[in-house]
């Protein structure tokens, strides 16, 4: 089963990266040198979310600083500090959160493109289904999902990927001071789609694009 995670700490790499197929890194950090240093030599691709205020300008240039080369402090697999030299990153992609705006529908995928395209940068994007992209309200995940299929059903080939947010049931909640008052399989972070619906939609993804998108486009 593949795995992904936030590239969020620039420690924790080293010691997990054999178990992770895939990396995104936040609306919030996707500015930070820090990170992009370290997308640069993580051996997946990773996706850069675009600012919270739903502009491209800082994932494009993150998705360029991680394609190179660079040099710079961090822990190796013993604990020591050393230096890491890396060659670059050539799977950087566009992650498509929304900001003030939704961002997800034809129109914001084309300007994608085009920015893209403009930094001489692979045409490659995920849309996040959540975020600013359902307003932060689970119920909407679906008609975002959808929405993007549609794209793909009718001849769209820059996305290549979807982000649901999924738990086994829906919603969220506050953590407070005692865990007994915690319901189960309930997010304490963003809201989630519950379970049913998160297989109602790759399925139904599964059944309408099967004759669509028979071969996967490399990300290359």
């Amino acid at each position: 089963m593949p795995a992904a995670t936030e590239a969020l700490d620039p420690i924790t790499p080293q010691y997990l990266g054999d178990l992770i197929t895939w990396y995104a890194v936040g609306a919030r950090t996707t500015e930070s040198q820090t990170h992009r240093e370290m997308a640069s030599g993580l051996s997946a691709p990773v996706g850069f979310k675009n600012g919270t205020d739903g502009g491209l300008d800082v994932a494009l240039a993150a998705l360029k600083a991680a394609s190179r080369a660079h040099a710079f402090l961090g822990i190796d697999r013993l604990g020591r500090c050393a230096v890491f030299r890396t060659r670059g990153n050539p799977y950087g992609h566009v992650i498509l959160r929304g900001g003030r705006q939704p961002n997800y529908d034809r129109a914001s995928v084309a300007r994608c493109e085009a920015a893209l395209a403009a930094a001489g940068l692979p045409q490659n994007i995920v849309v996040d289904c959540s975020h600013g992209n359902s307003g932060r309200n689970e119920t909407r995940q679906a008609g975002v999902f959808l929405d993007v299929v549609r794209q793909l059903e009718t001849g769209n080939r820059s996305v290549v990927g979807l982000m649901l947010e999924s738990n086994l049931e829906a919603g969220a909640q506050p953590v407070s001071g005692s865990r007994t008052t915690l319901r189960p399989d309930v997010s304490v972070t963003d809201p989630c789609i519950d379970w049913a619906t998160t297989r109602r939609l790759l399925r139904e993804a599964r059944s309408r694009l099967k004759g669509v998108m028979s071969t996967p486009r490399p990300l290359g």
